[in-house]
């Protein structure tokens, strides 16, 4: 039988709920449609977030990022409804979107929405060297 769209996010218990970690999701092809001409509008969705209790399950993900295509929606309001509706799935500790919409007309939008739990702050982000192709610290 064949997948399709949906606005029902599946979510599973998180893993490893004591530790802070980030999942990081790419949605290259999300579509939905200009609510003014009706013509298509295409996006990379990029979704980070660091789970409390629960995680968002990749292909429910995918039906639901499916069910747009066909629905007219502003670039931000799109944007701030997929985060509210992953927010209200799985009650991140932290989540960031973003959207990447392609130029149309000349012009290339972003769209970048958050939320935080309250009380909750991330710890300092520490940056580690990277290595390069002989094993060498690289630079910048």
């Amino acid at each position: 039988m064949p997948s399709t769209p949906s606005k029902t996010l599946d979510t599973f218990p998180n893993p490893n709920p004591k530790r802070d970690y980030v999942v990081h999701i790419e949605v290259p092809e999300f579509t939905c449609l200009c609510p003014l001409t009706g013509q298509p509008d295409f996006a990379t969705l990029v979704l980070d977030y660091v789970p409390d209790k629960r995680n968002v399950e990749l292909k429910a993900l995918k039906m639901y990022t499916w069910s747009y295509r066909n629905e007219g929606a502003f670039h931000e309001a799109v944007t701030n409804k997929i985060l509210d509706d992953i927010v209200g799935a799985i009650a991140p500790r932290f989540a960031r979107l973003t959207a990447r919409w392609y130029v149309r007309g000349g012009i290339f939008t972003t769209v970048v929405a958050e939320h935080r739990k309250k009380g909750w702050t991330a710890a300092p982000y520490i940056e580690l060297g990277r290595i390069g192709v002989e094993g060498a610290p690289m630079r910048g």
